[in-house]
């Protein structure tokens, strides 16, 4: 199964850790940071990967849920794997960053009726992204 993470620029770390795992519980994550290249057409790069994949790690931080730019591309994104049938249940938002900085009103408005994973209610950040690969691989 081919998974999609759905980021801020600057979430990069977290991206890569993700992916680092989802890969590791034998899933492709795909990560634009990754796989666009200079010179690369990134709509066009993000609009194949989107295709190509059944399932989505959305990562809600502070930074995600603030910048203008990531809310559009996030939003963007979210609309559309909720309007494909290989995405159903397997859209993945996972919170993390300060709770006291990020608020349910933050989150975009059609992800906050969904189960979300929560990075700061496991011990460590590794449990929760290991929770999510097992989520995925429980519905494939």
């Amino acid at each position: 199964m081919k998974v999609f993470i759905s980021h801020a620029h600057s979430d990069e770390r977290l991206a890569h850790k993700v992916a680092a795992t989802l890969k590791a519980s034998g899933l492709d994550a795909w990560d634009a940071t990754r796989e666009i290249l200079p010179g690369d057409n990134w709509a066009q790069e993000v609009s194949n990967a989107l295709q190509e994949s059944q399932a989505m790690v959305v990562l809600l931080t502070p930074d995600s849920v603030r910048s203008e730019w990531a809310r559009w591309e996030m939003r963007w994104e979210i609309e559309y794997a909720i309007g494909q049938k290989r995405f159903r249940r397997r859209l993945i938002p996972v919170v993390a960053g300060d709770p006291d900085v990020l608020n349910s009103d933050d989150v975009p408005w059609i992800l906050r009726r969904q189960k979300m994973i929560d990075l700061t209610e496991h011990e460590n950040e590794e449990d929760g992204i290991r929770e999510v690969a097992r989520t995925l691989l429980q519905v494939t």
